[in-house]
């Protein structure tokens, strides 16, 4: 349930949460006084537009009367698998605190009535310090990974400063002398380790409330590592509206929905209604007052994917606009360069001519996506193509022509969920235009065998497919058959002995896991 807006003390108690740990505790406080409360963010990745939602809360708890804080976790950052390097952590503190102040201007908020603090203020004094070896003479190796779990990155060999974390979030509640600890659902493993062991040493248990993740463009969690997934908050418009248009939003699908979830859990919390601009012979604007209703009408297709995307691009922009404009001047243009250096700039940066700079071929390049086969058909001057309309998350089905009748039965396509490389150049076989490749996996001997690439259960059109460990990277909008970016790559495409598909050994994944094949071990991909 979404957020209603408290006006009081007594409605801050009773406004409807996403999940609420310690409410007893909440309204006993609220009959005495005001909340003290702190929303806290590591500063790694470049804050997105998500950031939106916990913004807008810290606007409703001032309007209720609380006493807010708000904690740049710099030292969270490192210990969280060193997503933002020791030498950067200082820059990036420094931009999230601009960035941060930057959005709650935009949405009105009084900076005066926040208290901002760095993590670094206190958690390296010797107070501190000690309550962290003493909490890790309590807490067990299982509870602290377990904690962590859906907040620190996961990977096969965990630090030890990962297993940290959790304690140290547990700690600042305590430090910061509040009431109260605000965040995402996502957070409630650590929020539950808070009140197991805070009182072990002696400290308080705090009340924990929590607001719904916004799910990313692709449908999963909009994260700062997944490129594909998020606006950034000083992206280009040109940028949000590229990001929009590949955007998942299937005509009356509800269900992970990327942009329609922007819109419920970020701009009509904001904004408390919602403008669908559309031209006079498509019924011309409509405003909502209630989500609901405009999720009833796109469920069914009154309101079309097309204009729901260019809407969200023109509301979006009118927010970020304020934040693009504080960040146009130059000292702050240098210190987002200097906070997030470009790395294939870093790379080339002792290189010779620009002639002579080898070209920067990684995976990240590839626009590779989850896609549905909606129909197969035989190509008409082809006896051994089909021409496929596949669903890759887009307003509307690419088609895509494919050499697999003698490998692949017409209707074990179809409806077929399959990985589809996206940033070809469209070329025309046969006098029909294919716009992307259906990747498949194939054998090396005879009879030559061929498989469609399988994304995992449960994964949705128009999902990002990326190799592990280039999660981050925008895809080339379109890849240049000169180059043979392709084609480089492709030459370490391969099936592992487990039938999962990879390259130089790293595993092709989406946010559910691993893209395989049936049979195939040890074969191409192509």
């Amino acid at each position: 349930m979404l957020w209603a807006p408290p006006r009081s003390r007594s409605a801050l108690s009773s406004a409807p949460w996403q999940e609420v740990l310690g409410e007893e505790k909440l309204a006993s406080i609220l009959q005495e006084r005001e909340l003290r409360i702190y929303w806290g963010t590591a500063t790694t990745g470049r804050p997105h537009v998500a950031y939106f939602v916990p913004m807008s809360k810290i606007a409703d708890f001032l309007k209720a009367g609380c006493e807010v804080t708000i904690l740049f976790a710099d030292l969270h950052a490192y210990l969280d698998n060193m997503k933002a390097p020791w030498e950067l952590l200082e820059l990036r503190t420094r931009y999230y605190e601009n960035v941060i102040k930057a959005m709650l201007e935009s949405i009105g908020v009084p900076l005066e009535r926040l208290k901002f603090v760095r993590g670094t203020d206190y958690q390296l004094s010797k107070e501190y310090t000690l309550d962290v070896y003493r909490l890790s003479s309590v807490v067990t190796q299982h509870d602290a990974k377990k904690a962590g779990a859906e907040v620190v990155k996961q990977v096969e060999h965990p630090l030890l400063s990962g297993l940290l974390y959790p304690g140290l979030q547990a700690l600042d509640e305590e430090y910061l002398k509040v009431d109260a600890q605000f965040g995402g659902v996502d957070q409630r493993k650590i929020f539950t380790f808070a009140e197991k062991y805070l009182p072990a040493l002696g400290y308080a248990k705090r009340i924990h409330l929590m607001n719904p993740m916004v799910p990313g463009l692709t449908g999963g969690k909009m994260s700062s590592s997944e490129e594909e997934s998020k606006i950034d908050l000083l992206d280009r418009k040109e940028d949000v509206k590229k990001k929009l248009k590949k955007a998942f939003c299937e005509p009356g699908n509800v269900e992970n929905n990327g942009v329609l979830s922007f819109i419920k859990h970020v701009l009509f919390p904001l904004k408390s209604e919602f403008v669908i601009l559309r031209e006079e012979k498509w019924g011309g604007n409509k405003t909502y007052t209630a989500y609901d209703a405009l999720e009833k009408d796109f469920a069914e297709q009154v309101v079309h994917p097309g204009d729901l995307k260019n809407s969200v691009e023109v509301a979006l922009n009118k927010l970020l606009d304020p934040i693009r404009e504080k960040f146009n001047n130059p000292e702050l243009k240098k210190l987002s360069s200097a906070a997030y250096p470009d790395p294939s700039r870093a790379k080339h940066a002792e290189k010779g001519a620009k002639n002579s700079e080898p070209e920067n071929v990684v995976p990240s390049r590839l626009d590779i996506r989850v896609g549905k086969v909606i129909s197969v058909e035989k190509h008409p001057d082809a006896d051994s193509l089909y021409v496929e309309k596949i669903d890759v998350g887009e307003p509307e089905p690419r088609t895509v022509v494919s050499g697999l009748v003698q490998f692949v039965p017409k209707e074990q396509l179809q409806d077929r969920l399959v990985v589809l490389l996206c940033n070809l150049k469209p070329q025309k076989m046969r006098g029909v235009e294919s716009q992307g490749m259906v990747l498949c996996a194939s054998s090396a001997g005879e009879p030559r065998q061929v498989e469609p690439l399988d994304p995992p259960a449960g994964s949705c059109a128009g999902e990002r497919v990326y190799v592990e460990g280039y999660e981050g990277g925008e895809p080339d909008d379109e890849l240049k058959p000169k180059k043979k970016v392709f084609e480089k790559l492709q030459a370490d495409f391969r099936i592992s002995p487990d039938c999962v598909a990879q390259w130089k050994q790293r595993n092709f994944l989406t946010k559910l896991g691993s893209v395989s094949c049936k049979t195939l071990r040890g074969g191409s991909i192509g």
